[in-house]
């Protein structure tokens, strides 16, 4: 059986993680993946293996949102070359401390043998600076 394209796998994740299917958008990443976080924030750092990419890093991001303004995350736009795929969404919600939040983000996805195994996020890390961590 054929493996999905990069495209199609990349889309699959980012409609997963905004429908809340967290378990199935994870079983879409390789157990040593990895996923690189812009800035010189505290999250700012390679994150290696799914454990610390959905345990650390995406569950400390959660706990920066408000428990009644999670994120809503709206895929704008995919496009695909091969093993890669770079993905655009938009990330809206309300911080803990009552902000509101709206990011553009994109995303460089390297997808091999149906797996994402490494993304380089791009986003505007003062705006997560002003209204998330302040």
């Amino acid at each position: 059986m054929p493996q999905p394209d990069a495209r199609t796998v990349v889309t699959d994740y980012v409609n997963l993680l905004a429908a809340g299917e967290r378990d199935a958008a994870i079983a879409l990443f390789a157990e040593d993946a990895t996923w690189t976080y812009p800035g010189t924030l505290a999250l700012s750092r390679t994150w290696r293996g799914k454990q610390e990419i959905f345990g650390d890093f995406l569950g400390q991001v959660g706990t920066l949102f408000a428990a009644d303004g999670l994120p809503a995350i709206t895929l704008t736009h995919v496009l695909a070359d091969g093993p890669q795929a770079v993905a655009e969404w938009t990330t809206v919600g309300t911080a803990a401390n009552g902000r509101p939040y709206e990011n553009h983000c994109l995303g460089v996805f390297t997808v091999e043998n149906g797996l994402i195994t490494a993304v380089r996020e791009y986003l505007d890390t003062d705006h997560v600076a002003r209204t998330l961590l302040a």
